[in-house]
């Protein structure tokens, strides 16, 4: 099981480093990763540690698919969340989520703050239904670039999971 602590910890450290330097999270970490997992589980357990090692694959997969189809986020992201799933399986990932899930959100409301963007975001929620009531049904969105703050998720994801990893081997 060290090993696999060990192939987690260096995935996730590269991840964290390629990601706050090129906001890529790249194929060549996580890849191996998931293959190692599955490898891994499939060898020392048989097929049930081939079937423990997928469903966490899709499990972490699962948890950012609406995110990534939505926008929200790159494939890097989903693929590190995959092999967490792999490398820990399906109750650590979705635990493990919840935690990235928090800090992201942590992160992005203190963005908002520090961008001084959550006046302008209260604002805008308190206006939203008269300025609805003058466009007499029809609405015209119309993207602001310049106004978006964006930030690299993999700190989050890289933060929740060892976070979770601490918790779950101190306990």
């Amino acid at each position: 099981m060290i090993l696999i602590y060990c192939i987690l910890c260096l995935a996730l450290l590269i991840s964290l480093i390629t990601d706050i330097k090129s906001r890529k999270i790249l194929n060549v970490v996580t890849f191996p990763a998931i293959l190692s997992g599955l490898i891994f589980y499939s060898i020392t357990q048989g097929w049930d540690g081939f079937f423990f090692s997928s469903l966490g694959l899709l499990a972490g997969m699962a948890a950012l698919l609406i995110p990534f189809l939505l926008g929200g986020m790159g494939a890097g992201d989903v693929k590190l969340m995959g092999a967490v799933g792999a490398l820990m399986g399906t109750s650590f990932t979705l635990q493990s989520f919840v935690s990235v899930a928090l800090l992201g959100g942590l992160i992005s409301v203190s963005l908002i703050i520090h961008h001084k963007g959550l006046f302008h975001s209260i604002k805008s929620f308190y206006l939203l239904p008269a300025l609805l009531m003058e466009t007499k049904g029809k609405i015209l969105i119309k993207p602001q670039m310049e106004s978006s703050i964006t930030f690299p998720y993999g700190v989050p994801i890289v933060l929740g999971t060892l976070f979770n990893l601490v918790w779950s081997v101190a306990m």
